[in-house]
């Protein structure tokens, strides 16, 4: 299960929003169905890149195994 405020990772590219598979995010909220979920991702220096609505097909929890990944966002 996917619980507020955990870190999660994107699944697939959402290109409109210069996502990438395996981008990391948190959900600032979720919804009574427990599948659908607002995931926030932001930069390192705290910027918002975006805040989208997401299921549990998009998403997945982080591992605790796994290692982060840093990668340059156009501006």
């Amino acid at each position: 299960m996917i619980n507020e405020l955990q870190t999660v990772v994107l699944s697939h590219d959402i290109n409109e929003h210069n996502l990438s598979s395996g981008d990391v995010g948190a959900v600032v909220h979720r919804y009574p169905d427990e599948t659908t979920f607002e995931v926030e991702f932001v930069t390192a220096g705290g910027d918002t890149l975006a805040v989208l609505t997401l299921t549990n097909q998009d998403i997945r929890p982080m591992l605790q195994n796994e290692m982060l990944h840093v990668r340059t966002v156009a501006a």
